[in-house]
């Protein structure tokens, strides 16, 4: 069972990704209006970060677990989603999997992902005329 204080704290920490990604994507889109640099800037930021945090958590052991989630879904996970599925396919790649990381989970997220946002919009806008 999950202590409710981790519970707590890793809503705060999503709280908290979130804003710095709501005020990166807006400085991004006032700089550049033409290209979404801001979302493109948390998705590498959010990546780097989980990429360090896999290697230092468990290396440290300083919180272990619920480091883990606080940090990686929390943070990380409010900050952007991104993050989490590059952190998966490191992971991945790391178990000695590299096919699967490289290719099967990369194109199955992105082309399910694209595809699932392409199709939605396609239904909504002859929903809403």
């Amino acid at each position: 069972m999950i202590e409710p204080w981790i519970i707590l704290a890793t809503a705060a920490a999503g709280g908290a990704g979130a804003v710095l990604r709501f005020a990166i994507t807006a400085a991004g889109a006032r700089l550049a209006p033409n290209f979404p640099w801001g979302v493109l800037a948390v998705n590498v930021l959010g990546s780097a970060l989980g990429g360090a945090l896999i290697a230092v958590i468990p290396a440290t052991d300083a919180w272990g677990d619920a480091g883990r989630l606080v940090l990686l879904t929390g943070f990380c996970g409010g900050l952007t989603t991104f993050s989490t599925f590059a952190v998966d396919i490191v992971q991945l790649a790391e178990r000695d999997e590299k096919l699967r990381a490289a290719n099967l989970n990369a194109i199955v997220n992105l082309g399910l992902g694209v595809g699932a946002a392409a199709a939605a919009y396609a239904i909504a806008a002859l929903v809403v005329g």
